[in-house]
């Protein structure tokens, strides 16, 4: 196929050219924006080798009832309404790894953005949340630390 025969192409099918173009400069966008983040996404068997490699901290972002009904051992529950990178829980853990953690993977994305920012070192989130957790079939712990 030759490049005028392309441009014929588009020329009898404008909008679905467009549309091409459009997804191409999104998908370039967004795996970009992926690569320059600061914090990067882990499964949950990546989860738990960190957990117990490193000693990561694991910040579980849910609300209290969520949090109560089931959370990864060893968590800790701070709300999204209260989370601040300079908190005193937060504030020895700089150097270490720390995982922000929500139920869909939603609210922990942001707050890892937010710890980024903060100058935390090593941060990352937990893709999927809770439920790509619960669907490894790993273990939770009820009720609070």
């Amino acid at each position: 196929m030759s490049f005028d025969e392309l441009l014929a192409f588009a020329g009898r099918h404008l909008y679905l050219s467009l549309g091409l173009v459009g997804l191409t400069v999104a998908l370039i966008y967004t795996e970009t924006a992926r690569l320059f983040r600061g914090y990067k996404a882990l499964r949950p068997a990546e989860l738990t080798q960190l957990i117990n490699r490193d000693n990561a901290l694991v910040i579980d972002l849910s609300a209290i009832g969520e949090y109560e009904k089931g959370h990864i051992p060893g968590s800790r529950s701070v709300q999204p309404s209260q989370f601040d990178p300079e908190s005193k829980l937060l504030a020895g853990a700089k150097q270490l790894p720390v995982v922000a953690v929500c139920r869909n993977g939603q609210a922990s994305a942001d707050a890892a953005k937010r710890l980024k920012k903060a100058g935390f070192e090593q941060v990352y989130w937990l893709d999927g949340g809770i439920a790509a957790w619960q669907q490894a079939e790993l273990p939770l712990v009820k009720g609070r630390n």
